[in-house]
């Protein structure tokens, strides 16, 4: 199985260095594991955006940077929604 031209072992690695990353920027704490799920699920996430586009990417690079771009995106949702609660 390849997500992006990436293994689900590297899939993995990546996401959760991706998902670290994010964490980092957006100043959350999420945990290793919440990590890898936002790296993986965001990158997942952010390609199936930019295929309607038809803009598809390849690589362990691009799978890195669009999991960041991706896991930021889902941390800022999940700020805004979680704002908004009770």
């Amino acid at each position: 199985m390849e997500i992006n031209g990436v293994g689900w072992i590297a899939a993995i690695i990546i996401g959760g260095l991706a998902g670290w990353l994010a964490e980092k920027f957006m100043k959350s704490d999420m945990g290793l594991v919440m990590n890898i799920i936002l790296g993986i699920v965001g990158a997942i996430v952010l390609n199936a955006i930019l295929a309607l586009f038809n803009l598809g990417f390849t690589g362990w690079f691009a799978y890195l940077v669009i999991g960041f771009i991706g896991a930021s995106l889902l941390i800022a949702i999940f700020r805004m929604f979680r704002g908004r609660g009770t």
